[in-house]
């Protein structure tokens, strides 16, 4: 009985490590994604000609020996599975925390960042559904004054037009906050659950470098569309 009771213990300590371990890996595979994306959405500052000659970039890359398309399949692919497994460590861990017996200190402690991070996560995989289907799937303005195939079918038109609507872009403005808080103390736990805060001056770098992706790639993503909506950008 005492093998079997303190073995419990031990798989469960593996389980929980084996799903931070998995929150981690695919937190990264986001965080590079979004670098990528914010740089690809700067090239609107260049112009129509730049910002389509990078979309259509994106579904030629690997040409001939990939189809078109064929390698922005691939990525989401992949994007789609490490959502996939980011979603179900997160709740896991979440809903294991919940039913785990906390002193009040690190219950009230906890409380507002698990809240943010949970709740902000839930709002960004909205957001995040509603974006592919506004230029990714369905491809539609919401922008009354400009309609029609011709917008449909260019990507620098439809983000002008989308962005020159300003509860589109204050939509965007608080996904970005979403995104701030959980980029910043996504990547940190994420080098956290690598074992790279093992020293105070190792623990203060993990959380500068989280402060610095977070910066970094919000900024990036608000330049293009408030940059639109102020008329920066026609």
């Amino acid at each position: 009985m005492a093998t079997t009771t303190s073995s419990r213990p031990r798989t469960a300590r593996r389980t929980t490590i084996g799903l931070k371990v998995l929150m981690a890996g695919t937190g990264l595979v986001f965080v590079g994604y979004v670098l990528l994306h914010m740089y690809g959405n700067l090239k609107a500052l260049a112009g129509e000609e730049a910002f389509n000659t990078y979309a259509e970039h994106l579904r030629t890359i690997g040409e001939p020996m990939l189809p078109y398309g064929g390698l922005l399949w691939v990525i989401r692919v992949v994007l789609l599975l490490s959502l996939v497994g980011h979603a179900y460590a997160a709740f896991t861990l979440w809903s294991r925390a919940g039913n785990a017996r906390r002193t009040k200190y690190a219950a009230v402690k906890s409380a507002m960042r698990t809240a943010w991070m949970r709740w902000g996560g839930v709002f960004l995989l909205l957001f995040i559904v509603w974006h592919l289907l506004q230029f990714t799937i369905l491809k539609f303005s919401v922008n009354p004054d400009k309609q029609g195939v011709n917008i449909q079918q260019n990507p620098y038109e439809l983000v002008v037009a989308s962005f020159q609507v300003p509860w589109l872009t204050l939509l965007y403005v608080l996904a970005m906050v979403a995104l701030a808080f959980h980029l910043s103390h996504g990547v940190f736990s994420a080098q956290q659950t690598l074992g790279w805060t093992m020293s105070p001056p190792a623990y203060r770098r993990a959380k500068l470098v989280g402060h610095a992706v977070s910066a970094v790639v919000v900024v990036g993503f608000l330049i293009p569309p408030l940059a639109i909506l102020f008329g920066l950008i026609k």
